[in-house]
């Protein structure tokens, strides 16, 4: 019930568990007491001994159904568990399956419903016997417990800002208590309780790889990224040639350029005409408020026309693919351009060395700005819908063909008339229109994470069989993230961490 806490408010959760749950396990409990009391045999099968035979198979059906319910709730809370796990980078990617369209928290994982049936299928099938199956299942009740308990008293002080003496003396109070349950529970470790033990190691090495590795990866890119100096040398053409369209690349790092940026051109001396790095940060916090979600900024000057989006969601939050992201992303673009005109704080022109600072785009202010007129229509959401290529032409016909479940809305844009306008804000206005005209490309880099020659051979246990595993069984961030395969650009690249 507390697992699933997730699933409902705690207003219900405290008016079901005080007015039916807790007075209901009180009586149940004093009943039981009171029979053993008297019948000091009946210990090893104390429950249906203490049931009168005349209400024993009612209460034996009510039983069964309360098991059903009560794994149902650890699996939808493992559901839960696992999918704010992923936000939060500690666990490897998974499929995430939302089951409803109104309702959050409402979803489903396939490899994780696999997992636990293959758990619970091998437990008893292998233990066939319920005492060594309890002996398991009381272990991991008071070890959660305990924890529980720390954890709790952490809230206490951080959260609550409570005494800490106060919440020493909960702490010591209630863990002498359920020290010595969990005492006893330790001593059928050997018959049975040592599952749990190994359950939990099994999934704290996985979580702790995964989340070894991607902290690597990360420090890698961050202490790898191209400095600014660099593209500021090369000019507003940044030496290559710009083709038109919109080049959305992702990376993690929420300052400086990414490293594939850099090996993108060195391979591909060619790219958009308007570049936008986007990074997708999941914060510790349950939700993020759409008017809070997209934070954008320059890079370099204004001829440069290049920008940078941070996209920040909660790890309660639904990331759909409702087909409105790019549209989005291109208004708080032309938010941003018509906010740094009237804010010049915002301008990196007079430290062209950083980054420019950035701006909160309210997505309320978004669809009430009048920087933008919209119009939509029906057609391909992918990043040749508007080509002039007749090869493109082509293959968009025959993808269209074999895919006639991606032809969604299509917003257009256009300049409303306005004299007073900027004629520089009206010029990047007209290219950011013409480049989300030609169409938008995604670029994501593709990594292979190993460990240096002279790691220990921990370190090279961990990254080289471990983390590469995990990153080549689990969703790549392309799926994750809902980025349409026909639009994706891959950039391949070796970490050595």
């Amino acid at each position: 019930m507390f697992a699933d806490l997730g699933h409902f408010t705690s207003c219900s959760m405290r008016i079901a568990f005080s007015f039916l749950v807790y007075p209901c396990l009180v009586v149940q409990y004093m009943g039981q007491a009171a029979f053993l009391s008297k019948n000091l045999a009946s210990i090893p099968d104390s429950f249906y001994n203490s049931i009168p035979d005349s209400v024993y198979w009612p209460v034996f059906v009510i039983a069964t159904l309360a098991s059903i319910v009560a794994s149902q709730s650890i699996i939808t809370a493992t559901f839960s568990i696992v999918k704010q796990l992923n936000a939060l980078g500690c666990f490897p990617r998974v499929k995430i399956v939302h089951t409803s369209k109104h309702v959050k928290g409402q979803i489903y994982i396939p490899e994780i419903n696999w997992i636990l049936m293959i758990l619970t299928l091998s437990v008893a099938v292998g233990f066939q016997d319920t005492i060594l199956m309890g002996n398991a299942y009381g272990l991991a009740c008071m070890t959660s417990m305990f924890i529980t308990t720390f954890l709790t008293t952490l809230v206490m002080i951080f959260v609550w800002q409570r005494n800490i003496a106060l919440a020493t003396c909960f702490l010591l109070f209630f863990w002498f208590i359920e020290g010595v349950y969990l005492s006893s529970a330790f001593t059928k470790v050997p018959q049975g309780g040592w599952v749990s033990l190994v359950l939990a190691s099994v999934f704290l090495a996985v979580m702790f790889v995964w989340q070894y590795g991607t902290r690597k990866k990360y420090n890698f890119d961050l202490h790898n990224k191209v400095p600014l100096k660099w593209l500021l040398g090369m000019g507003p053409s940044l030496g290559i040639v710009r083709v038109p369209g919109i080049g959305l690349v992702y990376s993690e790092l929420a300052t400086g350029v990414p490293a594939i940026f850099s090996h993108f051109l060195t391979n591909l001396p060619a790219f958009h005409s308007v570049l936008v790095f986007l990074c997708v940060k999941s914060v510790p916090v349950p939700y993020v408020s759409p008017e809070e979600r997209f934070l954008i900024g320059r890079i370099c000057p204004r001829p440069y026309r290049m920008y940078r989006c941070i996209v920040r969601y909660g790890y309660k939050d639904i990331q759909r693919d409702d087909g409105d992201f790019e549209d989005l992303l291109i208004q708080s673009i032309a938010e941003f351009i018509q906010m740094e005109a009237v804010e010049p704080q915002l301008s990196s022109s007079e430290s062209p060395s950083l980054d420019g600072r950035m701006a909160v785009i309210s997505k309320k202010n978004v669809q009430s700005t009048s920087t933008l007129i919209v119009s939509e229509d029906f057609g391909m959401r992918d990043s040749i819908q508007s080509s002039k290529s007749l090869t493109l032409q082509s293959l968009r016909s025959a993808y269209a063909e074999e895919n006639p479940q991606i032809r969604r809305r299509r917003v257009r844009f256009q300049l409303p008339e306005n004299p007073g306008m900027d004629p520089a804000v009206k010029a990047e206005l007209e290219d950011l229109i013409r480049a989300k005209e030609a169409g938008v490309a995604y670029i994501m880099g593709h990594s292979y994470v190993k460990a240096k020659r002279s790691s220990s051979f921990l370190k090279k246990f961990a990254i080289d069989i471990g983390y590469s595993f995990l990153r080549k069984n689990c969703r790549g961030p392309s799926v994750v993230l809902n980025i349409p395969q026909i639009s994706l650009i891959e950039v391949g690249m070796i970490y050595h961490v």
